[in-house]
């Protein structure tokens, strides 16, 4: 029997490009709902549903929920925030107050752990109440999907500024080095190598987590590929580590979910810089580097046309199963197949997709683990689509 109440909706983690398209896509299948007494947008995610600091989110037009799905970045403001005991019991006080039957939160992986905790305490204390976990993350992370909301429009992002760039390194020939987000797993770095159209085209090199990284080996494939092609573009993820598994570069703070910032300040570029050209040492040599950080989240007008239809698709679903069923769960991307591009909707426990992350196959790294392969790249091209094509002179 679907239970009847007021829903509470909060977004949660990075913000992305499509994070609102999941957020439209539930408020609008809710608003179809008869068992959704109420819809409660939870401003700064957790932090907000204890404060009840709350938007009514029954009030805005079509046009402005349309506005709103096609901007960037979270809505209702996002949070990192792990709750402990006390948190928890707030949050259930807030919903009992206000007879919240459904919550939904639109987050990654430890976004879910959250909402794992919430529908755990729920059952304990026999509150009729269902919590539906919305996935996104530029990461590509979540365990169970085939991919995540979020990601695309990201690797999107990163194939055209590294097609741009490349373009910039081949009129001005040198070595440059870009750093791109990944923690721990590589999905989004692999994504610059779709912005090769020619062999002699960059990133020549491809640099993830999930492989160790060695510096003197890195040295001596930046030398090889300036022999080979002149120059040399190398994408690069902020999570490399070396042999005893340790970042190769981070600022040593934590934030609350335990996470070390990685390399946001620019030092692991520069880092990587200093060790190429003590590889040149005594000679003239132009090496550069660029972290592109926070641009990649929430860039506007990149969108993955894919990713914004599934972001919209996987808000709309999870409203939908937790009224038909009121069983908790994380909702989840199934592909049918690529090409054409299709895919489907389904839900996950909780606990399959809370805390815990993925990474890159290992069919999708080279042997040497500097590059992707083709099976990477036929799995990564449907969700980004079609890039803009090169013109050459020479």
């Amino acid at each position: 029997m679907a239970l009847t109440g007021k829903m509470v909706i909060g977004q949660s983690g990075g913000p992305t490009s499509v994070i609102n398209q999941s957020l439209v896509g539930a408020i609008l299948a809710a608003r179809k709902q008869a068992n959704i007494t109420g819809i409660l947008g939870a401003k700064h995610g957790l932090a907000g549903i204890m404060k009840e600091d709350f938007i009514d989110l029954t009030t805005q037009s079509d046009d402005e929920l349309e506005l709103l799905a096609n901007t960037p970045a979270a809505g209702l403001g996002s949070v990192r925030l792990k709750p402990g005991k006390a948190e928890c019991e707030r949050v259930f006080e807030v919903f009992r107050k206000n007879d919240v039957r459904y919550f939904f939160y639109i987050g990654g992986n430890d976004s879910a752990e959250t909402a794992h905790i919430i529908a755990e305490m729920a059952k304990e204390a026999n509150y009729d109440f269902c919590t539906i976990h919305i996935p996104k993350t530029i990461d590509n992370d979540l365990r169970v999907t085939d991919h995540c909301p979020g990601f695309a429009s990201a690797a999107r992002f990163v194939a055209l500024a590294f097609m741009g760039d490349d373009r910039d390194n081949n009129a001005l020939p040198g070595i440059k080095i870009n750093v791109v987000m990944g923690r721990d797993a590589g999905f989004l770095t692999a994504a610059s190598a779709l912005a090769r159209q020619s062999d002699s085209d960059g990133p020549h090199l491809i640099y993830l987590p999930e492989r160790t990284f060695d510096v003197a080996q890195f040295q001596a494939d930046v030398k090889a590929a300036v022999v080979k092609f002149g120059r040399c573009v190398v994408a690069v993820s902020e999570g490399i580590t070396d042999a005893d598994g340790n970042p190769v570069m981070t600022s040593g703070e934590r934030d609350s979910h335990g996470n070390l910032q990685l390399s946001g300040s620019g030092a692991l570029g520069d880092f990587l810089s200093a060790k190429v050209k003590e590889a040149y040492a005594g000679e003239t040599v132009r090496v550069r580097a660029d972290t592109f950080g926070y641009l990649q989240r929430s860039f506007a007008s990149i969108v993955s046309p894919v990713d914004a239809e599934e972001a919209r698709m996987v808000g709309a679903y999870g409203v939908n199963h937790a009224v038909k069923t009121a069983e908790p769960g994380s909702v989840a991307i199934r592909r049918i197949s690529s090409v054409p591009y299709a895919s489907e909707c389904f839900v996950t426990p909780l606990s399959t997709v809370a805390r815990e992350a993925t990474e890159m196959k290992g069919e999708y790294i080279n042997e040497a683990g500097n590059d992707v392969t083709q099976a990477w790249l036929d799995y990564v091209a449907p969700l980004v689509g079609d890039l803009p094509k090169i013109g050459r002179l020479f």
